[in-house]
């Protein structure tokens, strides 16, 4: 493959950024995003509030007592999502070859435009300095021949950093590098390679091929490679992700629920969110798999079941997903709940047979229409009306892009 530039860009403390450039009174001082008003985790907090002890993932009590001035800010998802959506509008401006990693982190291939701007540390300044203006906000860069070596470049300076690895250094930075430095090696995999004795990249990257195999499949392979510092993965555009495996949507809650009737209020909005999107991509699924995580956060559960027709409409998800649910006896209240639509394909331009069916249809396509128009939830289920403003989150899902199949609707 010919020599690649490739830029990762990721938004220093991005929620809490976007707070602060909002609001001058949150301006250099300690502030920590939650959730929402019934949730108290912390979501991030400002560099600010990070050299006084406050971490991602503290409960606020805990963030209050290392760092007593601590304010509590709310998140509030459509300033966060519209934010990025813009910073991704002008990384469009140097590169249309854009990978939108989540709602802070992007990849950009910039080896076509080194002839307009000059370098790839130019195009870094020149999207550095125009965020910072535009948004108040800073960002760490890093710059590297491929996906993987560019992520890990752009996490080796924050905030505000900006990092060139070049290709005849590769071998000698990765020598020490830890493993779990490298996107990809979560915890899990880090203590499965750490009880191989493997505890840098240097070493994984001269582990013998048969051995990484024994141990991990085909993955061996591929682990090697990263501990090489090979990645051969392209930068894909929203347009060119392929087919789509899967569709689905998860939310914590405001507050845990144990009333079913609630809970399957809730899940009606999820299902109606996971139809939507698929009725927009023209797909439909058989498989239904339901995701519930309890109050306590760590215990959790996920079961599926397989239809015997694709199905794409939400009160058929909301069925399946249902009919799963009952299945089970809840232990304890529930925190968070998901639902995703698998075993996909491509629907066929055909009218159902029957006439019910068809009403069904149309009646879904109008939805459909007028929520597009008017914004999601113009037009809803009947049910889910007494409870709408609350059965949202503030806590932006995973699979959040600003582009195509992924671009998930937030409260």
């Amino acid at each position: 493959m010919d020599r690649r530039t490739i830029l990762h860009i990721d938004m220093n403390a991005f929620f809490a950024s976007v707070e602060q450039s909002a609001n001058p009174e949150l301006r250099g001082k300690p502030i920590a995003v939650v959730g929402g008003h019934g949730r108290t985790v912390i979501t991030t907090s400002s560099y600010e509030a990070r050299g006084k002890g406050v971490k991602t993932g503290m409960a606020v009590w805990e963030g209050k007592r290392v760092c007593p001035e601590l304010i509590i800010v709310v998140g509030d998802n459509k300033k966060y999502t519209h934010t990025s959506t813009m910073i991704n509008g002008i990384f469009r401006e140097y590169t249309p070859e854009v990978e939108s990693f989540s709602i802070d982190e992007s990849w950009l291939d910039v080896t076509h435009s080194l002839s307009i701007f000059g370098s790839a540390e130019n195009i870094a300044y020149l999207i550095k300095a125009r965020i910072r203006h535009l948004f108040g906000i800073r960002c760490s860069i890093g710059i590297a021949p491929n996906k993987l070596l560019a992520k890990l470049a752009s996490d080796m300076q924050k905030p505000d950093g900006l990092t060139i690895i070049e290709p005849e250094t590769v071998s000698t930075l990765l020598e020490n590098m830890p493993i779990e430095k490298l996107c990809g090696i979560g915890r899990k995999m880090q203590r499965r390679l750490n009880m191989m004795s493997i505890y840098t990249c240097g070493e994984l990257g001269r582990c013998d091929d048969s051995r990484l195999t024994r141990k991990f499949g085909i993955t061996g392979a591929r682990l090697k490679r990263m501990g090489q510092g090979i990645d051969n993965s392209p930068v894909l555009q929203f347009a060119d992700e392929g087919d789509v495996k899967s569709v689905g949507h998860s939310r914590t809650l405001e507050r845990d629920i144990d009333d079913p009737a609630e809970i399957r209020r809730f899940l009606l909005q999820l299902s109606e969110m996971v139809g939507s999107r698929a009725r927009r991509y023209n797909v439909s699924g058989r498989t239904i798999h339901l995701y519930v995580r309890y109050a306590d956060f760590f215990s959790s559960w996920g079961k599926q079941t397989t239809l015997k027709n694709h199905i794409n409409l939400s009160d058929e998800i909301y069925k399946a997903a249902v009919s799963i649910l009952d299945t089970v006896e809840l232990e304890q209240p529930v925190r968070l709940l998901g639902i995703t639509l698998n075993n996909l394909k491509q629907l066929e331009e055909q009218l159902p047979l029957f006439e019910d069916e068809r009403k069904k249809l149309f009646a879904t396509q109008a939805m459909d229409t007028i929520n597009d128009r008017f914004g999601k939830m113009a037009v809803t289920f009947g049910s889910l009306i007494p409870g709408k403003e609350k059965a949202g989150s503030h806590v932006i899902p995973p699979s959040w892009r600003p582009d195509g199949m992924k671009n998930v609707d937030v409260q």
